[in-house]
């Protein structure tokens, strides 16, 4: 980790960092519309929900320890951004698509999947609700579950991610100020 990279290779960096992100957002919005969601509502989807919401935990938790190692990881905290807030939007995208498939009188409009990730979208930015609204008991609790899992997903992970590039900053910070190991050193 001898020399400080210049300026332009940081850029460069970043452009790649930025062109991942991108890249990552578009992929997992691309299979959001690729993926057929034809089956019935019940049980089954709401366990395909919950196991899609622990698969994004045990991914936020997996790339947090992957920031705390990584040689630059703000940059790395913010891909992890761009994959798991995309991921964990069209989660709930899809479970919104088909609650109101199967029941349309759960929102004020039928909700087609670009209908149902705006609406997602609006939850999780708190911009409150215009022309799709949740109407019945169950689709008023699903959207209850992503706003409260919204405020978990602003509050803690970014609060996880921030303190995990402090840390990779202080490793990496550590590790450049050490000597060098030599032979004598030893593994």
């Amino acid at each position: 980790m001898g020399a400080i990279p210049s300026t332009r290779h940081h850029r460069r960096l970043l452009v790649k960092c930025l062109l991942r992100s991108a890249a990552s957002a578009a992929l997992l919005t691309w299979l959001y519309y690729l993926v057929p969601l034809d089956r019935e509502l019940g049980a089954t989807s709401a366990v395909l929900l919950v196991l899609g919401l622990v698969a994004f935990g045990c991914l936020v938790v997996r790339q947090v320890t992957a920031v705390t190692r990584a040689a630059y990881p703000g940059l790395r905290a913010v891909e992890v951004l761009a994959t798991a807030v995309p991921l964990f939007l069209l989660l709930f995208s899809a479970a919104y698509y088909l609650v109101a498939r199967d029941r349309p009188a759960s929102f004020s409009e039928p909700l087609t999947r670009t209908d149902a990730l705006y609406f997602t979208v609006t939850v999780f930015a708190t911009v409150g609700f215009g022309d799709i609204t949740p109407l019945s008991q169950p689709s008023r609790v699903l959207t209850t579950v992503q706003m409260v899992a919204d405020l978990i997903i602003v509050g803690l992970i970014a609060k996880v991610l921030f303190g995990a590039v402090r840390i990779g900053l202080r490793r990496r910070d550590s590790s450049a100020d050490s000597p060098p190991e030599t032979l004598e050193d030893g593994p």
